[in-house]
């Protein structure tokens, strides 16, 4: 199977040609970038000389693209917005598409324009592109060719949640979370709040009230709760370079004994979740690197909320890791072929 990564100058991107590079069942076929275009990628991205070849950047003409008959698989590492102008003609073309923008995430058009401060560019693909964090969606996602690669900071909440949610476990109103991303998570761009200087021994909050995740977050709450799920999401900039914390709290409404349960039963066969005792908090340094999440939770009895901890590396389970999985379980190779 021939791959192609769509956008590779970012680091999500850069992400997916090391794991696709090194893939068993997959070759690396194209990697494009405007700004990169005839370039070698090994320059570009040292770190991957070994993996990489003599293979060059190409540039990235959506109706070129979608013409290449020796091109099977396509991985969008753009900003939204302009991942449709590829998702579209890529998606007619009878391609696999998976796109790790936030075009495809929300199922409303409206929820989107409000969110993202601009109309949906694709609003007719939009039943043709299903939401999936591997390990809560059902089976029927595999015969789409167009996949909504979920956000970082959302998977980290999703996961710990979906089950507990869909098992009544907490109370689906009144709901904060709190979660730190490192630098990357921002992107390769050059800013002033983002330089060593400003960064280095430092954390700050950002975002808030109405953080863009707050819309994927709430949305797929809602779905799992069957109810209205307005939570308070206060992300923050963590002096790191990669990596997600997150804690939650949310109102009891069963024990931590459920809690386990219900957690060790929907992740009993799922090889990137770990479920790790209470009392025990996760760290990013563990998951860093890999495409693994940590969960555990505690209850405090003082205010009847459970109080819940995951982390992820925002740029592979979050992002990159997670894609490739999505590609892995649609095309029936090994789930953990290519990751770690």
């Amino acid at each position: 199977m021939n791959s192609a990564v769509i956008g590779a100058s970012g680091y999500s991107g850069e992400e997916l040609v090391r794991l696709l590079a090194r893939h068993p069942n997959v070759t690396l076929a194209a990697v494009t970038s405007r700004s990169l275009a005839g370039k070698l990628v090994a320059n570009v991205m040292p770190g991957l000389r070994h993996l990489v070849g003599g293979l060059e950047f190409s540039n990235s003409d959506p109706a070129e693209l979608a013409a290449r008959d020796d091109l099977d698989v396509f991985f969008l590492a753009l900003p939204h917005g302009v991942a449709s102008e590829y998702a579209d003609p890529l998606f007619q073309a009878g391609k696999t598409v998976i796109d790790l923008s936030a075009d495809f995430r929300l199922g409303s058009t409206a929820r989107y324009e409000d969110y993202y401060g601009q109309p949906h560019p694709a609003p007719h693909l939009l039943d043709a592109a299903p939401y999936v964090i591997p390990e809560l969606a059902d089976e029927k996602w595999k015969s789409a060719s167009l996949i909504a690669c979920p956000g970082c900071y959302p998977t980290s909440v999703q996961l710990p949640l979906i089950p507990l949610l869909k098992a009544g476990i907490i109370k689906p109103s009144g709901i904060v979370i709190n979660s730190y991303s490192g630098v990357s998570g921002a992107g390769r761009k050059v800013a002033e709040d983002f330089i060593y200087c400003e960064r280095n021994e430092s954390m700050q909050g950002y975002g808030m009230p109405k953080h863009r995740h707050l819309s994927e977050i709430e949305e797929q709450l809602e779905k799992a709760a069957f109810a209205d799920c307005v939570v308070q999401f206060n992300p923050h900039l963590a002096p790191m370079s990669r990596g997600i914390s997150t804690t939650i709290v949310a109102k009891a409404n069963g024990s931590l004994q459920n809690i386990y349960s219900t957690w060790n039963a929907a992740y009993a066969d799922k090889p990137f979740v770990s479920v790790l005792p209470s009392g025990t908090y996760p760290d990013t340094k563990y998951v860093t690197g890999t495409n693994r999440a940590d969960i555990s939770a505690v209850y405090d009895p003082r205010t009847d909320n459970f109080v819940i901890t995951a982390v992820i590396d925002n740029l592979l389970k979050g992002a990159s890791g997670q894609a490739v999985q999505l590609l892995n379980l649609k095309f029936g190779f090994e789930e953990t072929a290519g990751l770690v």
